[in-house]
Order: structure tokens, then C-alpha cells, then sequence
């Protein structure tokens, strides 16, 4: 009987060919994670291509898992465990594990075409390369086929379920319960019962192995980590996006439009949203990314919750019509989930390049409004908080996430609704007194009057508005005063922005500053120094335009300051510019998120300098 040996906490690599089922088998492992109350965090990292060629490097698809039991805030540093079903799998990824790790590989493919498809000149099962790692070469591809000898499907299809093969195994090594994922089977394959038959067979049979044979000698054991009371549920940044648009629709009391056009990474908010209907929800697939925002600006005008997702090269096609939401004054909440670039670049990698982009990437004075979620279970709350400052305040807003949150998972506590800022949205209706451009003394937002209204007829479009009538103005005073009003109008959001929260003392050697996705690997990092006795502390911004009030103060208060990005240095450009602080920046465009590891190496080189 194999010996149970407790750890806190695992990371956990599935690597192999884009058609080997990792995302899926590393999904699983996940969904079954969270069931057992650890908390987690994950990285999906795959190619662009639906199927590159087999066996190569660039082919290879991998899932990144971090569960413990304790609150983590990233997918881990490095993995403990490495699953390579080829040997492009074990050359892309073995760098990255820990020394002395575990390796569980697919012996089957490590033959003369699939070692010379990685570029290995001998077989790294063979040639003592991987003697500082406890190896487990299985021949996965024949034990599978094997337990699915007498269904009679052909050697093709029964070699596919040998991803289950894996996933029973690790269940086993890792003391994971098999019935989550026998459910989602019976679901999945109902109307396929050979395929479903296949898959529960090859599920079962790694787990038995794991169990019958003497090759693994220890099964670990990770306890239910001590996470907040309420109900959760395992969330990817995507399905909180969706998610949030729907309760600010319904917390505002309006209905819900989606003008899209179909981009990676963005493109499964499209598909989450399509699927509540019943909640007042509406999606229109576009012909193009134009059609797309400029039909969420109709819908808007019209009275709904308008509201468009894309990415970087969709939002460069968009531009255009951003500024005319910007002249029109409606609300428009444009979500912008980032991805490497520039052009179509790295569809499948993460990035936080758009940074520009969103701020500025318009013609003539044209602000926006824009905020950035932290991680997956925040792009509710931030794209949530989107919605309420365009209908406040009558604009456009911004909403940043990114390839990494957007397909990344954690646990998520599911929030009560009447704990959800509330959404007064008020049309027009009295004809007396009304200019569409009269303003809100406070908010410097204009009368939302939807067509149709008696006596509240109004023009809108792209051409100057004169100052409270609305018709349409050449005159070059009324002009400046409109740029100037449009511009207030943004910058009057920054009153409503909470103190900057401090992680760690309010002033010291060195403050990194982080935005969007960085957030856990920023935050791990600085609590790895702080317990080592380093005066470093950390802030994270969710408003990017307009900044918090508060922030220069803070800047200020501190020796250094830090600012890790996924860009050449996007934010530290803006902040150095508005406070005329010298701001270390510390850049990383790889198309992968930060590492704890890098930013904590980087944060000791600075104050050892």
C-alpha cells in the first residue's frame, strides 16, 4: 500500500500535442479541485492553431493548475508535477520544473519521428538527461488501448481517450474523487455511448493502475483550504464578465445588448451571454467589429444596457465609432480582453498592451473611462462597476482584462445582489425645460432620452453639439468649452473612487505598483519579502482614467517604485508623466504572465542597490 504524505500545496503541468484533450483534462482536474474545497488557480497556455502539426514545439497545448490549502493568489511558479504525452511536451516545459520533480510521460510517442519533431538528438528517457527528476515513462497510449480492447472503436479514436488515462491516474496520485468527472462524462457523451463508454473506461483504468501497481510509492493529500463562508463555485474570467454584465442589467433594470463580432480571447463572453436569453439578455453576432459597437451605440440610444467585447485589433477597428459614443454622450461599456500583438500577433497569449490604446487610441480630445480587472473572480465586480459609471455619467467606459484572466479559474463567492452597489438610471420624460445637452450639476452628465418620448425629439451624431440645446455648432468657443466638459465629465469619476488600498506599510523602501492580471503574482511576491522583514508594500489599480486622488500622496511616500507589466512600460509612461515620479519599470511581453518568483527577484535587486 503506497504511503499519504500532506502537502499544502501542488502545481500540476498537463502537456501535450493541441489535440491530446490537455485544456480539457487540465479543466477537469480543476472543476474536481474546487469540489474538494482547495482553493486554486489556473493557466491554460496554448497554441492559436485548432490543430498545429503533431509532435512539434510550437503544437504544444498546456494546463497549469495551482491548488492548496491555504488562499493563493497564482497559478505557482514552477510545477511539481510535469504530464508530457511527447517529447515536444517534455522539451517545451521541463525547464520549468522543480528540481528533483515528478515527470510522467506517455512512452508510446517517444519514438525516432516524435524525438526528432523536438529536436532531441538522443531519448531523454534513455540518456540519463533527466536523472535529477523521479521519471515515470508509462506506456500510456498502449495501457489505454488496452482497457478499451473489446469496444470495437477504431485504434485512432481509443487512443484519444488516453488523456483520461492520465487524468484517472492523477486523481489517484493526489487523492481526487473520479465522480465529478464520471457526471460531466455522462452529460457530455449522453447521445454518444461507445465514446462515453471509451472515456469512463480509460478514466477508471488510470486510476486502478495508480492503485495496483508498485510504481508509485506515495499518494499525496491536499486538505480544503479555510476560504470565507458563503457558496462558491469555480469561475473563469470570461464567465464573471458575462456574468457581471448580466446583474448590472438587472441591477439597473434595463435590458441587456451585446454587439460583437467573434475574437479570442473574448469570444466566449459572446457565447456565455447567448445563453440568457430568459434574463433579458440579447446577442447580436455582427458582420465585423464596426457593426458590432456601433449596433450596442443603437442600442443604447435606445435605452438598453449597450454594450461590446473584443480585443486589441477589434478595438483598432472600433476606434472610430468609440469616439462617436464619446460625442454622443450614452452609455457603452467596451470590453477589452488583451492579447500579444500587435496585429493579429499571439491570439492565444496574454498581454496588457492596450494599455494606450484605451487611454488615447482615438482622434482629437476623446476620454474614456477605463478599468482593469485583477483576477478572474474580479472581472464581474470591475465590469459590474463598468456599467455603473456609463450610465452615471453618460459615456463610454473602458473594460480591461486579459487572455490570462480571461481563461485562468479560481474559486468565487458567489455575492448576494442586494450587496451590489445599486444602478439609478433615470430617462427623461418631462418635455419641460429639456436640451439634450443640459447637464447634471454634479456629474456634468447629460438627459438620457430615449426616441419615442413626447416632446423630447432630439438630433444626436458625430458633428459638435452646442453647449446645452444640442444643435449642431461650428462656433470655435463652443467647441473648447465641449472638449473642456467632456473632459470634466471624466474626471469627475475620480470622486467616487475609494482610498488606494496599501498592502503592507503606507511608506518604506520600495512600493510595487501593479494593474490588472499582475495582481497575484505581485502580491505573492511582496508578502514572500515582507516576511523576510523587507519594507516593501504594494498597491493595485482598478481605475486607470481617471487615476485615484490619492495615488501621487502615495507615490511619493516610498524610496522606489515598482511597476511590473506585461508591456514596455504602458502605465509607468503615464504615471511618471502625471506625477513626475521616477517609476522602475519591469516588463515582461512573452505572451505568459509574471512569475512570483521574477517580480520577488526583482524587488530584492532593488534593494540591495
Amino acid at each position: 500500500m503506497a504511503n499519504k504524505v500532506q502537502l499544502d500545496e501542488v502545481t500540476v503541468r498537463f502537456a501535450g500535442d493541441s489535440g491530446d484533450g490537455m485544456q480539457l483534462t487540465g479543466m477537469q482536474f480543476t472543476d474536481t479541485t474546487a469540489l474538494m474545497g482547495n482553493d486554486l488557480s489556473t493557466l491554460p497556455d496554448f497554441p492559436a492553431e485548432i490543430r498545429a502539426p503533431a509532435g512539434t514545439l510550437y503544437g504544444v497545448s498546456g494546463f497549469q493548475l495551482h491548488f492548496s490549502s491555504f488562499d493563493i493568489h497564482t497559478p505557482g511558479d514552477s510545477p511539481d508535477v510535469l504530464v508530457a504525452m511527447n517529447p515536444a511536451a517534455l522539451k517545451v516545459n521541463l525547464d520549468e520544473l522543480k528540481p528533483g520533480g515528478m515527470i510522467i510521460v506517455n512512452s508510446d510517442d517517444f519514438d525516432e519521428k516524435n524525438l526528432k519533431l523536438a529536436n532531441y538528438k538522443s531519448n531523454p528517457l534513455e540518456d540519463g538527461s533527466l536523472a535529477g527528476y523521479e521519471v515515470h515513462a508509462l506506456p500510456l497510449s498502449k495501457m489505454t488501448l488496452e482497457a478499451l480492447k473489446d469496444l470495437g472503436l477504431p485504434v485512432k479514436d481509443a487512443e484519444r481517450c488516453k488523456n483520461f488515462f492520465a487524468l484517472g491516474l492523477l486523481y489517484w496520485i493526489y487523492n481526487r474523487k473520479m465522480e465529478p468527472t464520471i457526471e460531466w462524462l455522462k452529460t457530455k457523451f449522453a447521445k454518444k455511448p461507445l465514446i462515453l463508454e471509451a472515456n469512463l473506461r480509460a478514466l477508471k483504468a488510470g486510476y486502478h493502475f495508480g492503485e495496483t501497481t508498485e510504481v508509485f510509492t506515495t499518494r499525496y493529500e491536499v486538505k480544503p483550504a479555510k476560504l470565507k463562508p458563503g457558496k462558491y463555485r469555480n469561475i473563469s474570467g470570461n464567465e464573471a464578465t458575462a456574468l457581471g454584465l448580466v446583474a448590472a442589467s438587472k441591477k439597473s433594470g434595463l435590458p441587456l445588448f451585446l454587439g460583437s463580432y467573434p475574437i479570442t480571447p473574448a469570444s466566449t463572453i459572446l457565447h456565455q451571454l447567448a445563453g440568457y436569453k430568459n434574463y433579458g439578455v440579447r446577442t447580436f453576432q455582427a458582420e465585423d467589429e464596426i457593426a458590432g459597437i456601433c449596433a450596442a451605440i443603437g442600442a443604447s440610444f435606445a435605452g438598453a444596457l449597450g454594450v461590446t467585447s473584443t480585443s486589441g485589433p477589434g478595438v483598432a477597428l472600433k476606434t472610430e465609432a468609440i469616439g462617436l459614443a464619446v460625442m454622443v454622450e450614452l452609455p457603452l461599456v467596451i470590453c477589452d480582453i488583451q492579447r500579444g500583438g500587435p496585429s493579429t500577433g499571439l491570439p492565444t497569449k496574454t498581454e496588457q498592451a492596450d494599455l494606450l490604446q484605451a487611454l488615447y487610441g482615438r482622434n482629437s480630445e476623446a476620454p474614456v473611462p477605463v478599468l482593469a480587472a485583477a483576477t478572474p473572480g474580479d472581472c464581474f465586480y470591475t465590469v459590474y462597476e463598468a456599467c455603473r459609471i456609463a450610465l452615471k455619467y453618460m459615456t463610454p467606459v473602458f473594460f480591461l482584462s486579459d487572455g490570462y484572466l480571461a481563461n485562468g479559474a479560481e474559486p468565487w463567492l458567489i455575492p448576494n445582489s442586494k450587496d451590489l452597489p445599486e444602478i439609478k438610471v433615470r430617462f427623461r420624460t418631462d418635455p419641460n425645460g429639456f436640451y439634450p445637452y443640459l447637464r447634471d450639476e454634479n456629474t456634468l452628465a447629460r438627459p438620457w432620452a430615449i426616441p419615442g418620448t413626447p416632446g423630447l425629439e432630439h438630433r444626436i451624431g458625430g458633428l459638435e453639439k452646442q453647449h446645452i440645446t444640442g444643435n449642431v455648432n461650428y462656433e470655435p468657443e463652443n467647441h473648447e468649452l465641449m472638449v473642456k466638459l467632456r473632459a470634466e465629465k471624466v474626471a469627475r469619476i475620480a470622486q467616487e473612487i475609494p482610498p488606494t488600498r496599501i498592502y503592507g506599510q503606507p511608506e518604506g523602501d520600495l512600493l510595487v505598483v501593479g494593474w490588472g492580471s499582475t495582481f497575484g503574482s505581485i502580491l505573492t511576491a511582496v508578502e514572500r519579502c515582507q516576511a523576510e522583514g523587507l519594507l516593501v508594500s504594494n498597491v493595485h489599480l482598478r481605475y486607470l482614467n481617471p487615476l485615484p486622488p490619492d495615488l501621487g500622496n502615495i507615490l511619493k511616500r516610498f524610496n522606489k517604485v515598482l511597476l511590473p507589466e506585461m508591456n514596455l512600460g504602458q502605465l509607468a509612461k503615464v504615471l511618471r508623466a502625471e506625477y513626475l515620479v521616477p517609476i522602475i519599470s519591469f516588463s515582461k511581453v512573452q505572451g505568459l504572465p509574471f512569475t512570483p518568483g521574477e517580480i520577488e527577484k526583482k524587488i530584492k535587486e532593488l534593494l540591495k542597490g
